[in-house]
């Protein structure tokens, strides 16, 4: 539905809201968000460009957020990075004489009309302060590593 460059800016933008809206360097963000600093500086500057973030250069500097996290929405970090919900207008099969949607394709319209209203207004705000939640925010992962089991050495025949 969103694309991974969506979900990467989510990723920062949410780290940035609990650290309490920044300023942090694209590295440290990057650790927080298991993206690669490469890829997410060019996103955090996409951000910045777009209002979402501020960028400060130098000692001190970083990347913080521009607005409160309250103030930001789902659908705006989405707008940024070019993620457009896909409604449907018309006949995606393109048969003449469908002037109106046939009732699947009005479902799924009205469903994607749904999740971008819950988008708009869901803010970053609400992501980070939702106390009923008990797994961590989009990007803050647990310290432990994850056990892996050890390779099987039977052979079979």
């Amino acid at each position: 539905m969103i694309s991974q460059t969506s979900e990467y800016a989510l990723r920062a933008v949410v780290h940035l809201a609990n650290v309490g809206g920044g300023p942090a360097v694209a590295q440290e963000i990057a650790e927080a968000t298991h993206v690669s600093v490469g890829y997410l500086h060019k996103i955090l500057r996409l951000l910045a460009r777009n209002g979402i973030l501020d960028a400060q250069r130098g000692v001190g500097g970083g990347f913080s957020l521009a607005r409160p996290p309250s103030d930001i929405s789902v659908l705006d970090v989405l707008h940024v990075t070019e993620s457009e919900l896909a409604r449907i207008d018309g006949c995606p099969l393109g048969i003449e004489g469908h002037t109106e949607l046939c009732p699947l394709h009005r479902l799924l319209d009205e469903q994607m009309a749904a999740i971008e209203h819950v988008f708009q207004s869901t803010s970053i705000g609400d992501l980070v302060s939702d106390e009923s939640v008990r797994t961590h925010p989009l990007c803050r992962f647990p310290s432990a590593k994850i056990a892996r089991p050890a390779p099987s050495t039977d052979v079979q025949d």
